[in-house]
C-alpha cells in the first residue's frame, strides 16, 4: 500500500487530491527527487536531500521542510510500506496560483512507490540507446520537465531500445534519467557539464576511485562509440551496461569485465548498506 505525505498529512496515495490550479502542472514549475532503500533503510540520504534542497533554491520555489523532519517522514512512509524496499519520491511545486503566475506558497509531497528493475538479461547483455541531438534545461536542476524524453517514446520503441543518449555539438551529455560513464584502460570517464549529477554516479566514483584513473570531463560522441565499456548509472540501474548504441555495438555486445567489476563492487557495498 503506498501513501503520500502533502503539506502536513499522510493519506493512501489515491485519496491525495490536488487543485488544477498548481503552477507545477499550469506552468511547469516544479522539481522533484528519487531515491531508495535497501534493506528497508535509506541509501545515501545526506547526499539526496542536499541535491533536492539545491534544486530549489536555484529554482527559486521556497522549500517548506526541514531535513531532520523530512527524514522523519520518509522512515514514516518506509514503515508503512511493510517489510519490502521501497521508493520515495518528492514533488515540490510552485503551489496554487489565483493568476496561473504568482507564486504564494509551495505545494510538497513525498510518496512512497514501487521499484522498477532492468531484467537480468540486461545486466548480462547490455542495452540498446538512441541519441538524440538535445540538452536538458537547466540540466544540473531535477525538474518535473521531461516532455523531450516523452516525445522520444514512439522513437525508441520503434527502435526497440531503452533509452535515448543526448547530445549537442558533437558531445554527450546524460541518458533520459541517468548518467553515462566510458571505460578506456584503467581510465573511468563521465561527462561534467549540462548533466544532473546522479547520486549514484558520485557513488561510484567514490567507490573506484582506487581502482581506475578517474577523468570527469567532456566526451565526444565518437568517444562513446569508439570505447572499450560503456555504461549507466542511476538509482534503480545501478551500474547497467551499455552494448548498442543506435546501431553501433559497442566491444562485443556484452557487459564487459571492468563494468563487471564496478557492479559487483557496487552490490557488495548495498547488500550491507
Amino acid at each position: 500500500m503506498h501513501h503520500c505525505w502533502f503539506n502536513g498529512t499522510i493519506k493512501k496515495v489515491d485519496d491525495v487530491q490536488m487543485g488544477f490550479n498548481d503552477l507545477g502542472l499550469m506552468r511547469g514549475y516544479g522539481l522533484f527527487d528519487y531515491f531508495r532503500t535497501y534493506n528497508q533503510r535509506v541509501f545515501q540520504w545526506d547526499w539526496y536531500w542536499e541535491r533536492y534542497s539545491n534544486s530549489a533554491e536555484w529554482l527559486r520555489i521556497p522549500n517548506p521542510i526541514q531535513k531532520e523532519e523530512a527524514f522523519k517522514i520518509v522512515n514514516e512512509l518506509i514503515k508503512m510500506q511493510g517489510s519490502e524496499d521501497c521508493a520515495i519520491r518528492f514533488i515540490l511545486t510552485g503551489g496554487y496560483s489565483e493568476d496561473s503566475v504568482k507564486m504564494t506558497s509551495p505545494n510538497l509531497f513525498i510518496i512512497s512507490e514501487d521499484l522498477h528493475f532492468s531484467s537480468d538479461a540486461d545486466y548480462s547483455n547490455g542495452i540498446k540507446v538512441i541519441t538524440h541531438d538535445y540538452v536538458r534545461d537547466m540540466a544540473e536542476i531535477k525538474s518535473t520537465d521531461y516532455k523531450q524524453f516523452m516525445y522520444l517514446q514512439s522513437d525508441i520503441k520503434a527502435a526497440q531500445a531503452s533509452d535515448v543518449l543526448f547530445y549537442s555539438k558533437g558531445e554527450i551529455s546524460e541518458l533520459s534519467r541517468s548518467n553515462v560513464f566510458i571505460i578506456n584502460g584503467n581510465t573511468l570517464s563521465t561527462p561534467d557539464t549540462n548533466i544532473l549529477k546522479g547520486i549514484t554516479r558520485r557513488t561510484v566514483l567514490e567507490l573506484v576511485k582506487n581502482d581506475f584513473k578517474i577523468e570527469e570531463r567532456a566526451i565526444t560522441l565518437q568517444e562513446v562509440l569508439d570505447a572499450e565499456e560503456v555504461f549507466t548509472t542511476s538509482t534503480t540501474k545501478r551500474v547497467l551496461p551499455i552494448s548498442k548504441i543506435d546501431d553501433h555495438i559497442i566491444a562485443n555486445g556484452k557487459i564487459g569485465p571492468k563494468t563487471q567489476f564496478i557492479l559487483d563492487k557496487i552490490n557488495v557495498m548495498v547488500a550491507g548498506w
